[in-house]
């Protein structure tokens, strides 16, 4: 299944040129990954990605993902990546699709919330079908519930999906918001973007 779900991801990519992964290795395990990474390519972004099953499902986030429940993030689907590419970081060559620098910002494990009217859990990849998935987050920088919701497209009319990442909670602001991606530093490896494409993207 994975195979047919990366086909998009393949064929954006010239793999003799980039050193990302091809997705030809990595098998799911049993906990769900999630990853975030900065990546400064045409446009400076945040890419926020969800083990399920045998692919990261991907998401783009301008602003990058928030700590404080009164933002709203918007969130843009982009095509599934292998599960290899959690620990991508490094410089994705000028010319090639997303050419720009990437760090990984966060990562760790989620836990699936999602739940029918009836409390009954609800299987993570068909509560993102239905637009809508809840999810706790255990990361290095980023915890608590989160939640995905569609707010456009998706259903077959032709218009671009998006959607909302939310942080849930009430009342006062618990957390903090993002940081600014020019000062923020790998999780991996502790270093910047500016320090990434300085180097290569050598380790």
């Amino acid at each position: 299944m994975g195979e047919e779900r990366l086909g998009e991801y393949r064929g954006k990519r010239d793999f003799a040129r980039t050193r990302e992964p091809s997705g030809q290795q990595a098998a799911a395990g049993r906990e769900h990954r999630f990853v975030v990474q900065i990546h400064d390519a045409r446009r400076m972004h945040f890419d926020f990605r969800l083990q399920v099953g045998d692919v990261l499902k991907s998401w783009s986030i301008p602003k990058g993902p928030s700590g404080d429940p009164h933002d709203k993030r918007l969130a843009v689907p982009t095509e599934d990546h292998p599960l290899e590419y959690e620990d991508f970081e490094g410089v994705i060559p000028e010319g090639e699709y997303g050419g720009g620098t990437v760090i990984v910002w966060d990562h760790g494990t989620y836990e699936p919330l999602s739940h029918d009217r009836r409390g009954r859990p609800v299987d993570f990849a068909e509560s993102l079908e239905r637009g809508h998935a809840t999810f706790r987050l255990h990361g290095s920088k980023l915890h608590g519930e989160y939640a995905l919701t569609r707010f456009r497209g998706g259903r077959g009319d032709g218009e671009e999906e998006a959607w909302l990442l939310v942080k849930k909670g009430g009342g006062r602001a618990n957390g903090h918001g993002t940081p600014d991606p020019r000062r923020a530093r790998s999780v991996r490896t502790g270093r910047t973007l500016a320090q990434v494409a300085a180097e290569g993207g050598e380790e």
